[in-house]
C-alpha cells in the first residue's frame, strides 16, 4: 500500500511539473493589440525593427517559436501597439494576440459564420474596434489585426503588410 501511495504521490508532482511547464511556455512573449510598449526597450535578439511614415510607427519583427513571422506595428508617439501582421506555418493564437480586442472579434466572427458569409479559407471580421483578416491553410497561415481608430497619421490600412 505504501508503494502504491508513494506512486501516486510521484506521479501527482510529475503531472503539476508538467503543467506549470506547458503554462509558462504558452505564455506570449509580446504584448497584446493596443498594449503599450516602452519605446526605450531594445528590440528581443532575433527581431528587425524598421520605421514607417516618416516616423509615425515603427515596426518590429519576429520569428516564433512554430516558424511563424510577426509585425507588430507600434505608434511612435504613444508607443501602443495598434497592429499585427502575421505570416507562417502556425496560426497564432488570437485570443492572446488581440487582448482585450478578443471578444469584439469572436462576436464579430460568430455573426458572420451566422449570416453565411465567412470563407472556408479566409475571413475577415470588421467590427468598430479591430480589424481582423486570416486565412489559409494547414502549414501556411497569413493575417493582420488592426485597430482602425489607433492608425497613425500618415498610416493607412495598406501600409499592414
Amino acid at each position: 500500500m505504501k508503494i502504491w501511495r508513494r506512486l501516486q504521490a510521484s506521479r501527482v508532482a510529475a503531472n503539476a511539473c508538467l503543467l506549470s511547464c506547458l503554462a509558462a511556455s504558452a505564455a506570449p512573449a509580446h504584448a497584446a493589440l493596443g498594449d503599450t510598449v516602452s519605446s526605450g526597450l531594445p528590440p528581443t535578439p532575433a527581431s528587425a525593427t524598421q520605421t514607417l511614415a516618416g516616423g509615425a510607427a515603427r515596426v518590429t519583427s519576429y520569428v516564433d517559436a512554430g516558424g511563424t513571422r510577426f509585425s507588430e506595428y507600434i505608434a511612435a508617439s504613444s508607443g501602443e501597439i495598434f497592429a499585427y501582421v502575421w505570416q507562417g506555418p502556425t496560426p497564432p493564437d488570437l485570443d492572446a494576440l488581440l487582448g482585450r480586442y478578443a471578444a469584439a472579434w469572436r462576436s464579430g466572427a460568430a455573426a458572420l459564420h451566422a449570416s453565411g458569409r465567412d470563407g472556408l479559407h479566409a475571413a475577415r471580421v470588421d467590427t468598430p474596434t479591430v480589424v481582423v483578416e486570416s486565412g489559409g491553410h494547414m502549414r501556411s497561415y497569413i493575417g493582420r489585426a488592426w485597430l482602425p481608430a489607433a492608425l497613425p497619421a500618415g498610416v493607412s490600412e495598406g501600409d499592414l503588410r
